[in-house]
């Protein structure tokens, strides 16, 4: 066994002639009567209590400890006793992704598990436990597509603490416990006529924004990083390589989404309209660190920035900009007419003229090829038409042989 049992009501003495006797301790009656003992294997000493009349589940538990440990399963009695916010807190101090990422995911447990879960141990957390948060968090209005990331980052801090074997298995695995369900949407990408009205809506010195957003895809930060190096009119190349990031309210230079640098093709019109932008609002010479706030230094020559000459500020930008020009062109400012609809704009309009699945996932940066398929097959165009021309195509490179008469032929 790995360990003894201590009766706490009796010890052992030497007797009148010798023998040893049971004598009542002083703690006789009171208290729980049984101390399971063992060594864990860090050499400290561990301990559980058990009342009078359970010394077998003492035994029990110690043969449990023993089994364990000899299969190297051993898992210390108090490590789940941390409590989640705590555990939390030293599992994000040693997340290695960038700061934005870490910011993000540190706000949503912040505001939206910890409350709820974050006073519990983790041995104490329960798919009961994890239900009634998930019906909670559906209660205040939350949407699927975001209460499904917050329990991504909640079970991701669960996976961690059993890696870190403070609690046996993670209780997002349980049956029982579903994560939210993806709503079905579908991207409704803007028409011609309502990119063009947005355009013009836009002051003058910012309509040009739209041309690299809808003619070539690139993200709001990414048209915020372009810079005149980026930009080569002679093979008709734009080349995605910086965004500008607001962190902790500062601005900053970070690789695209991803780290994904590309290339996308420079389409003579967008060529033409950042040319003309360039001639009354010439590139200005930035520095901002680069990744983060104390980063080393970067400088680029950025096509867009604001009339003092600073580097463009998202949050300034579409309070101050963006949504007034949508107001001017009569488009709702809801979720989905942001600055990405220039983006969604561009994706459809390479699919309606042929383009396939992998080249525009590469134009638009994206990770998988499956998930930009996901994101906009509704948006490509029937195939049925182009199957049928195929098919007769092919077929009218051979002569059909003429369909015999009814009945037989006399010579």
């Amino acid at each position: 066994m790995a360990g003894h049992i201590q009766d706490r009501w009796y010890k052992t003495e030497p007797g009148p002639t010798g023998k040893p006797v049971r004598v009542k301790t002083d703690r006789h009656g009171s208290g729980l009567r049984y101390r399971a003992r063992y060594v864990s294997p860090d050499g400290a000493e561990k301990s559980k209590s058990f009342p009078d009349g359970k010394k077998r589940l003492a035994e029990e538990w110690l043969s449990r400890i023993e089994a364990d440990m000899s299969r190297g399963d051993y898992l210390d009695p108090d490590a789940g006793r941390v409590t989640f916010e705590s555990y939390t807190a030293e599992w994000m101090g040693s997340q290695a992704t960038d700061l934005a990422t870490r910011a993000a995911v540190e706000m949503r447990l912040r505001r939206h598990a910890v409350p709820h879960i974050g006073h519990r141990s983790l041995a104490s957390i329960t798919p009961t436990h994890l239900r009634q948060w998930l019906r909670a968090l559906e209660d205040v209005g939350l949407s699927a597509a975001y209460r499904r990331v917050i329990y991504a980052h909640v079970s991701t801090v669960f996976t961690a603490a059993v890696d870190d074997r403070l609690i046996r298995v993670n209780p997002c695995g349980a049956r029982s416990v579903k994560a939210p369900r993806r709503e079905p949407r579908k991207v409704k990408p803007w028409t011609a006529e309502r990119v063009m009205a947005l355009r013009a809506a836009l002051p003058e010195r910012y309509q040009a924004i739209v041309d690299p957003a809808a003619g070539c895809g690139l993200r709001q930060g990414e048209v915020f990083g372009l810079a005149l190096e980026d930009l080569d009119f002679a093979d008709g190349v734009l080349h995605v390589v910086r965004q500008v990031k607001l962190l902790r309210n500062a601005l900053v230079f970070a690789p695209p989404k991803g780290g994904k640098e590309r290339e996308v093709p420079l389409a003579d019109s967008v060529a033409e309209g950042l040319r003309r932008h360039l001639l009354s609002c010439p590139a200005k010479e930035i520095t901002l660190p680069w990744k983060t706030p104390d980063g080393q230094p970067v400088t680029a020559n950025l096509v867009f920035c604001a009339p003092g000459g600073n580097p463009l500020r998202r949050t300034r930008f579409n309070d101050r900009v963006w949504r007034p020009a949508l107001d001017a062109a009569g488009i709702e400012a809801t979720r989905g007419n942001g600055t990405h609809a220039l983006r969604h704009f561009y994706a459809s309009v390479l699919l309606d003229a042929g383009e396939n699945i992998k080249a525009l996932s590469e134009y638009l940066g994206h990770h998988d090829p499956g998930f930009t398929l996901r994101t906009y097959t509704h948006l490509m165009p029937d195939s049925s038409t182009r199957s049928r021309a195929a098919v007769d195509s092919v077929y009218a490179q051979f002569e059909r042989p003429t369909r015999p008469q009814d009945g037989p032929q006399r010579k």
